[in-house]
């Protein structure tokens, strides 16, 4: 089976030193490009997180300090890695949740101006857990009937998940070969920012997705309360909720005038 496409799409994985979007780092990214007409194009880059692996991460993927030490950075890599996937949707096992905020993460910390509008994803652990409810090595078995060898090294892993995509495409007859058809089956829930703390309500203004604020409208906070625009900035939120929440305030103060 080929997927049915109309514009690149980016198999991708990461590992990383941890699972907080906010502060950990890449150390390992790989991206298997699957054009329109069938053809692939792969990468893989080890990365210098520019701080310590963890030992329990590093006990996961294998990657350690040493074997990084020499390694680009990401701000580095960034530029290449973008031109790579800057006119592709994107996929992923488990992408929607982690693997695509945290790149978004470090694509604004590397300076460049990373967004969604232009894209779509396909997150395949969720048609997975949607039809099966298993991890990525029993996917594999299940649909693929294959042992993933190198489980949590991000190349095998990524390879493993453009295959159980096109075999989840097989088995069920009501998933649709399109691929923005998949991207709505595999959204949980509609927000703005990758991390989901600022979402959307029935008639689609953005809304807080937390603390005190929760269920409230960005715009109702930000004119009664006007200093938690700035306690945002200011604390551990991730950049990209960051930049969505200033964006929404620029178009909010554009519109008065």
């Amino acid at each position: 089976m080929q997927l049915q496409l109309t514009k690149p799409i980016c198999f991708f994985d990461l590992e990383t030193t941890g699972t907080n979007v906010a502060k950990d780092r890449i150390v390992e990214i790989s991206i298997l490009k699957v054009f329109p007409n069938g053809n692939k194009e792969s990468k893989t880059w080890l990365v210098n997180p520019e701080m310590p692996i963890p030992a329990e991460s590093e006990a996961i993927h294998g990657i350690s300090d040493e074997k990084v030490a020499n390694e680009p950075t990401f701000k580095q890599l960034s530029k290449d890695i973008y031109a790579m996937i800057r006119d592709s949707d994107l996929a992923g096992f488990n992408s929607d949740r982690f693997d695509i905020p945290l790149l978004a993460e470090e694509m604004l910390r590397a300076d460049v101006d990373f967004d969604m509008k232009s894209m779509v994803s396909v997150d395949v652990q969720t048609i997975f857990h949607k039809m099966e409810k298993r991890t990525l090595e029993a996917a594999y078995k299940f649909y693929c009937d294959k042992n993933l060898d190198d489980a949590h090294s991000a190349e095998a892993d990524t390879l493993a998940t453009y295959e159980v995509l096109l075999a989840q495409l097989e088995r069920y007859p009501e998933l649709e070969n399109d691929i923005k058809k998949l991207s709505e089956f595999t959204t949980r829930r509609q927000n703005l920012d990758f991390a989901g703390f600022i979402g959307l309500d029935e008639e689609e203004n953005p809304i807080f997705s937390f603390g005190k604020h929760k269920g409230k409208t960005v715009d109702e906070v930000m004119e009664k309360e006007p200093g938690y625009f700035g306690w945002i900035l200011n604390a551990d939120f991730p950049l990209y909720t960051k930049k969505v929440l200033t964006q929404i305030k620029l178009s909010k103060l554009n519109n008065k005038f």
